[in-house]
């Protein structure tokens, strides 16, 4: 293990993933699913998608599967992650066999449970027209902004998403995941050596520390959680740990598998995926 984490630090050293000979990438093949049984389950909450095409072309080059959970945040490019600027991005996952799920249309953070009989909650959107507001929703609101996401993901790429959601900032209460249980969607939050740490600030957390980190902590079953862009971070996580990430993980024996193979969630979506 000291050996792949030195290697792995001193490629992210020279620049990142990118830069990978070929010959590299094809010492570390994806194990087949059948055979998987030291499963990851790495997951992506969209961000301002200013790197998804760099992660898009690791995730391929190394044949992983992930399941994106997709907001319709603010991106570099002007609009947002669910627009149809990405129509054609979202289409080459589906294609790609990613899976998908939603991250609340409006990236709308639970603030707390109102008090009374009937469920409601403060929430405050970070994403469009709601931005930075705080508003009291009822549970049928809070839904509809589930369902909002993920219709809009299935009109893009023609692919059913999941019936899971990410809460932003993975922020719940019991009475919240009731509340979206009932109407059908399953929270997915994320382990603790899955925080990435691609929100953390760079100056105090660099590549090469969340790299070792990841690669010291993360155990068979984990849930990974990174993003495609974070605003804040100086020096951006992806694409550059990405990659020696994954190798790191492949030559210790770990397996890439989306979340419709997770033993905590299979069963659920089997349940509730009916066209």
């Amino acid at each position: 293990m000291r050996v792949v984490k030195n290697f792995l630090i001193a490629v992210l050293a020279l620049g990142g993933g990118a830069a990978l000979p070929l010959s590299t990438h094809a010492q570390a093949p994806a194990p087949a699913a059948a055979t998987c049984s030291k499963p990851v389950y790495l997951t992506f909450d969209t961000g301002h998608m200013g790197v998804a095409n760099q992660v898009a072309e690791v995730l391929k080059r190394q044949d992983v599967r992930v399941t994106f959970f997709a907001a319709a945040e603010r991106t570099t490019t002007g609009g947002d992650s669910l627009d149809n600027s990405w129509k054609a991005w979202w289409t080459a996952r589906a294609a790609e066999g990613h899976e998908f799920a939603s991250h609340t249309y409006d990236h709308v953070y639970w603030r707390g449970d109102v008090k009374g009989v009937e469920p409601r909650f403060r929430v405050r959107p970070t994403a469009g027209g709601l931005a930075n507001r705080e508003f009291t929703w009822t549970a049928a609101q809070y839904c509809e902004d589930i369902a909002k996401a993920s219709q809009r993901l299935l009109d893009m790429t023609g692919k059913k998403p999941l019936p899971l959601f990410r809460a932003p900032g993975g922020k719940t209460s019991s009475r919240l995941l009731a509340a979206t249980r009932k109407c059908g969607f399953e929270h997915v939050g994320w382990a603790p050596a899955g925080f990435l740490g691609d929100e953390l600030p760079s100056e105090t957390y660099s590549n090469e520390k969340l790299l070792l980190q990841a690669l010291q902590n993360i155990r068979s079953g984990d849930i990974l959680m990174a993003h495609l862009g974070i605003w804040s971070r100086q020096d951006p996580w992806a694409p550059a740990v990405l990659e020696p990430l994954i190798l790191g993980l492949k030559q210790e024996g770990f397996c890439f598998q989306t979340l419709r193979q997770h033993p905590a969630y299979r069963d659920w979506i089997a349940a509730h995926s009916a066209n």
